[in-house]
């Protein structure tokens, strides 16, 4: 199954980072960029590496085409930029556009899990295991950016994930810029951190964004500089910082530096589903909480979010006991 996904994933592979990247049909030539390839050292799984980028089926900063390749459209320290990487014959073959091209080049290793060490990972559940074993292109990615993924996790706080991806999909169209180079249509850099600051009340509202989540937004694009800098530090020192700003909790933070760090060991706690799903396919118990998920994670200390991951990709969930939240739209009201 390692590679093949379905063509409408489910609410649980999503969260377990699982994009289908179309395979096999010829792309369109397009203007030159500048280029690189990377061999990786094992099995590589764009689809399982990079998903966890992507927020929602029509993220504007993320793209798979039916070429087999992956579009993502970035605003670096050098710049906006936009990068299509693509695995051909065991390599990665990458293209980039924009001031941020040459930057998006040097990450590009990072970003496919280069620093990722998945041997140190050893699976003590037959769940896991054989996950595990079907999954291995599974890498743990590394931005080196924190505010593009730490605006879209503040989005999700409290709401359904549909909510959340609409508000990230209107506000990055509305107020970023158009991606650098021959992007697929309607692809966008997010805002950089003084459009976010500048972005009116209203249309924080008509995006359905309630006015604390705007609030923290606005207190961690004024500190955008000092909250990069994390990327040089170690998870648990970035999330310590992250914290500092008013609305950021453990929930966020490592939501945050799962994406820009790599973080293997980053649980996500404070989740309304992951306790029960991590409890329900390690323990057969639904109702765990966070002290009972974070006990049975305790055997994967080291490598809790990537078994946490595989938890969530191995499609183990308790059955459904009442119908989906209900979701709000305060731009309506």
């Amino acid at each position: 199954m390692a590679g093949r996904f379905p063509l409408r994933p489910t609410p649980t592979t999503l969260r377990g980072g699982d994009v289908v990247v179309p395979r096999g049909v010829p792309r369109q030539a397009t203007a030159p960029g500048r280029r690189r390839t990377w061999t990786p050292t094992g099995p590589l799984d764009l689809g399982l590496v990079l998903g966890p980028l992507r927020r929602g089926p029509a993220d504007p900063t993320f793209r798979a085409t039916p070429d087999g390749s992956v579009w993502r459209a970035s605003h670096t320290p050098q710049g906006p930029g936009t990068l299509r990487v693509a695995l051909r014959h065991g390599n990665a073959e990458a293209e980039a556009w924009g001031p941020g091209a040459e930057w998006l080049l040097e990450q590009l290793p990072e970003m496919l899990g280069a620093s990722d060490d998945p041997g140190a990972f050893e699976p003590r559940h037959r769940l896991l295991a054989l996950t595990w074993k079907r999954r291995p292109g599974l890498r743990l990615t590394r931005t080196g950016l924190v505010l593009e993924s730490l605006i879209p996790s503040v989005l999700e706080q409290k709401v359904t994930t549909d909510e959340a991806y609409r508000a990230w999909r209107l506000l990055v169209r509305k107020f970023g810029e158009p991606a650098p180079g021959p992007a697929p249509g309607r692809m966008h850099v997010m805002p950089a951190p003084r459009t976010w600051a500048l972005i009116p009340s209203w249309e924080w509202h008509r995006a359905g964004v309630d006015d604390k989540r705007a609030s923290t937004i606005l207190r961690a694009v004024r500190l955008a500089a000092r909250l990069e800098q994390a990327t040089g530090m170690a998870p648990a020192e970035a999330q310590a910082r992250l914290e500092v700003v008013p609305g950021i909790g453990p929930w966020t933070s490592a939501e945050t530096v799962q994406r820009s760090h790599g973080a293997a060991d980053s649980v996500t706690v404070g989740d309304l589903h992951l306790p029960g799903i991590v409890g329900y396919a390690l323990a057969g118990d639904r109702n765990a909480d966070d002290e009972a998920m974070l006990s049975l994670l305790e055997p994967y200390a080291g490598q809790r979010h990537r078994a946490a991951r595989l938890i969530l990709l191995s499609g183990s969930v308790p059955p459904r006991r009442a119908p989906r939240m209900r979701r709000g739209d305060i731009g309506r009201l």
